[in-house]
């Protein structure tokens, strides 16, 4: 590494990235914790180490590399990411219900976390062409099937959860100038789709004919010339929507579904069957008060009353054994990762690196908001792991080569080489 790429590379990103993966460590090292063998290569820990080694490896490797290749081979490593999902269907392994898994010599790989770096280089290609246009409709469409084509591949798995994390690279299509409504209709049909599921249908159906009414009575009084059919068709779609949300719930979602949702939204109460990783998950963190029960002296943790700890439900270790200003100290890191990178692809003078910056915060956000809500019993539990925090050497090495590919772009955003 010469001296010029030292002066600059962004420290604040190595320093953000170093903290989260070393107490990343620290607390799969305390919900893993065995006298016998937590000092053993062979044990998560051991096995968590060795990934972050292979990922600092491969991360030196990329930071020398020149920022137009990752722009030249973006539509190759898309087509072999997509091979590697199809792969799955032949010689991939099952585990916890889903085909999403090679076994290669004793080391698990999870393609579609790998699919996820491959994505974001073939949207940010996609975007950084000469004639591409958001605004435009072919170009949204070809943006749209980009995501899509991995998101079926990873839902045929079935993994979900995995899929949903695709939908965050829609976020970059709203700073390439897409029109905000589509994200107001997004989150106006969650919005419904919830209220439907906890309120009579008869009351949300004549609530929103009377709303249509009031806005058409004050348009009309407003401004006489105005249209009231965008009005019109807006109330019509919502009481459509509306009444097929109950034939989508009971007819497309799986029970385990359904009754997540039911759980989250305080429809029933499960404290022993679905509901029982995220009831302890909330005893674990509440448990920790202000400044926690200590390293390694977490009962909810060392009991092992909440499962998949080290993964999913890492957090609530880090609520239990940190408390709130421990928990408090770890969102503030990932708002300060999030927040530099985005401030920084904004000085960059090529569209390519800009929109694959975006796409990495993107990822990262989501990924960060929906682990800690899933602790939180804010959202339902779908097994997505907290960024450079939850064990597993897919995720890890996928964020990390992440993070390194945006030190190369950042260190060189006034070169176009």
């Amino acid at each position: 590494m010469n001296k010029t790429l030292i002066y600059r590379i962004d420290w604040i990103i190595i320093f953000c990235y170093l903290i989260l993966v070393v107490f990343g460590l620290i607390n799969i090292y305390s919900s893993t914790y065995d006298n016998e063998t937590s000092s053993n290569l062979n044990s998560l820990i051991g096995k968590q180490i060795i990934f972050l080694l292979i990922s600092i490896s491969f991360g030196i490797f990329i930071l020398g590399i020149r920022t137009r290749f990752f722009q030249q081979f973006s539509f190759i490593i898309y087509m072999i990411s997509l091979l590697s999902l199809i792969g799955l269907f032949i010689f991939g392994q099952t585990v916890n219900g889903a085909n999403s898994w090679y076994f290669l010599g004793g080391i698990s790989v999870q393609p579609s976390e790998f699919a996820k770096i491959a994505t974001t280089f073939m949207i940010a290609k996609h975007l950084s062409g000469f004639q591409t246009n958001i605004k435009n409709k072919k170009s949204l469409i070809m943006g749209v099937f980009i995501i899509l084509l991995p998101v079926s591949l990873i839902i045929m798995q079935p993994d979900p959860g995995s899929a949903i994390i695709f939908c965050s690279f829609f976020l970059i299509f709203f700073r390439e100038g897409l029109s905000f409504n589509y994200l107001i209709l997004t989150f106006s049909a969650i919005g419904l789709f919830l209220v439907t599921l906890l309120a009579p249908i008869n009351f949300i159906i004549y609530s929103i004919v009377l709303i249509s009414l009031f806005f058409i009575f004050y348009l009309k009084k407003n401004n006489p010339k105005s249209k009231i059919f965008p009005t019109i068709l807006i109330g019509i779609s919502s009481i459509v929507f509306i009444l097929s949300v109950n034939f989508i719930f009971n007819s497309v979602f799986e029970q385990r579904h359904r009754d997540r949702f039911n759980i989250m939204l305080g429809i029933i109460e499960d404290t022993k069957g679905l509901g029982y990783n995220i009831n302890q998950s909330k005893i674990a963190i509440g448990s920790g008060g202000l400044t926690g029960k200590g390293f390694l002296q977490g009962t909810q943790t060392k009991g092992n009353f909440v499962p998949e700890q080290q993964t999913d439900y890492i957090f609530s270790t880090v609520g239990e054994e940190w408390g709130f200003l421990g928990s408090f100290g770890l969102i503030t890191v990932f708002v300060v990762l999030i927040i530099r990178m985005l401030n920084q692809a904004e000085k960059q003078t090529n569209i390519f690196r800009r929109t694959f910056i975006y796409g990495i915060s993107s990822l990262i956000f989501t990924h960060f908001v929906i682990n800690i809500g899933m602790s939180l019993g804010l959202l339902p539990s779908i097994g997505i792991p907290l960024p450079f925090i939850s064990y597993g050497g897919s995720s890890l090495l996928t964020f990390s080569l992440l993070i390194f590919i945006y030190l190369n772009f950042d260190s060189n955003r006034l070169n176009d080489w």
